[in-house]
């Protein structure tokens, strides 16, 4: 078999979405003759542990794995936040309003640790790593950012033995939709774009998640740019029946934060629970994972609270149980400037739970488009109460005749063994 290095800094037990896309792909890699080596942090600070993910690593694997310093301690200290505590990823926060001290902290984060706060694990990773390839050699390197520092990485390695390089990206860098939170200076943003660049315009190879980030990367000068989604792993989804939620459930799973924040949905739930208070007896909005305080304020605002059913992180394999379970599924996604490539992992996921999505977004994009094609459900605009109001009355009227059910066409293609497919096609492109 060919060999390909995978540099990976979300490996398990880290749980969280972030995990699954190498997971995955390492799990089917041996059926289209390439043997994944994995390289990851020995030691990271994940948002989230999820020890049901081991059952998919391929057995005798070789997973090299080097302690990494990141200054959360420091971090933690800073904002005065328990060692123990977890730091959430991207911009959620569970409290109010964050402290004057965090709000330095961003900033510090921004500016000083460029690209991420990974970048400490670069020259050591570098360091251990060219003599085990000169010993060990691989066809292929792979890396998967953010944290970008993955890349930095990878372009060193190339840059040394000359190995053909596939930087993937499970989301934007410079374009991500929490970049302008970061209180950049303009010496910051001009080095956060000159390194995106480096990596696109060097690499052999750029792969995406989304044809949107796809144009992106052509248009910034990348020799060679590829769109593998996301997926869904049919092995995780049974075929036995399961017992549907009772009550008319809206089901978010996953994290959810600011910019998530569906300020539509409350005001067409509102308008419905007055014109029929039986709906709202039937209602539960069902959301399991970390939630951003702006949201549990809508909720106040707007008197929903008593309808919510929180539930904090729980295992993959029990978040597939339940998705199945749901009466609708929930996708929100981000009301940012790039939100027409959003394309996420959850997405996928729902469309094999094959329960009816109701998606609240650009109606033109990544996301409609594969919506339309598989007629899994609907997408709603940002603003569009209306539209909203008579998708949930159909999906409602559907649920009391227990008539509420899909089945999604079209969407085998995204199943993780496909896309593994379709990875070792590039791969032996490449590795000629």
């Amino acid at each position: 078999m060919k060999k390909v290095l995978i540099i990976t800094y979300y490996w398990p037990p880290a749980g969280g979405s972030a995990v699954y896309r190498w997971l995955k792909f390492s799990k089917y890699l041996r059926e289209f003759g390439w043997e994944p080596i994995i390289y990851t942090a020995e030691n990271g600070e994940y948002a989230e542990l999820d020890l049901s993910n081991e059952r998919d690593i391929p057995k005798e694997l070789t997973i090299l794995k080097q302690p990494i310093w990141e200054p959360y301690t420091f971090y933690k200290k800073f904002i005065g936040q328990k060692k123990t505590e977890k730091v959430n990823v991207g911009f959620l926060t569970e409290k109010k309003k964050p402290k004057f001290a965090e709000k330095i902290a961003v900033w510090i984060r921004g500016n000083f640790f460029i690209p991420d706060a990974r970048k400490f694990w670069v020259n050591p990773s570098v360091k251990y790593l060219l003599p085990y390839l000169k010993e060990n050699q691989v066809d292929a390197i792979i890396s998967s950012g953010p944290p970008h520092s993955m890349h930095l990485i990878a372009s060193a390695l190339k840059k040394e033995l000359n190995t053909p390089w596939i930087a993937d990206f499970r989301d934007p860098w410079t374009n991500i939709d929490y970049y302008s939170e970061l209180l950049l200076t303009s010496w910051a943003n001009k080095k956060h774009h000159r390194l995106e660049k480096k990596v696109i315009s060097y690499a052999d190879c750029v792969v995406t998640v989304g044809s949107k980030m796809t144009e992106e990367f052509q248009t910034m000068g990348a020799k060679k740019v590829e769109t593998i989604t996301n997926g869904f792993d049919t092995s995780d989804y049974s075929d036995e029946s399961v017992e549907l939620d009772t009550k008319f459930t809206l089901a978010h799973l996953g994290t959810i934060n600011k910019a998530r924040n569906p300020e539509v949905l409350w005001k067409a739930i509102t308008q419905l629970v007055k014109e029929d208070p039986i709906f709202g007896n039937n209602l539960e909005l069902k959301f399991i994972g970390r939630m951003d305080a702006a949201i549990i304020d809508s909720l106040n605002q707007f008197e929903l609270i008593k309808y919510l059913s929180k539930t904090d992180f729980i295992p993959h394999n029990k978040v597939v149980e339940k998705e199945r379970q749901s009466q609708v599924l929930l996708l929100l996604i981000n009301n940012t400037q790039n939100a027409e490539g959003i394309l996420t992992g959850k997405f996928f996921e729902y469309l094999a739970a094959k329960r009816p999505i109701l998606a609240i977004g650009p109606t033109k994009g990544d996301v409609a488009s594969i919506l339309s094609a598989s007629k899994a459900g609907e997408i709603v605009g940002f603003n569009d109460v209306e539209t909203l109001k008579q998708v949930i009355r159909s999906f409602y009227t559907r649920y009391l005749e227990q008539k509420l059910e899909v089945n999604p066409d079209n969407i085998n293609a995204y199943s993780r063994f496909e896309l593994t497919r379709k990875l070792s096609v590039i791969l032996n492109d490449l590795a000629v």
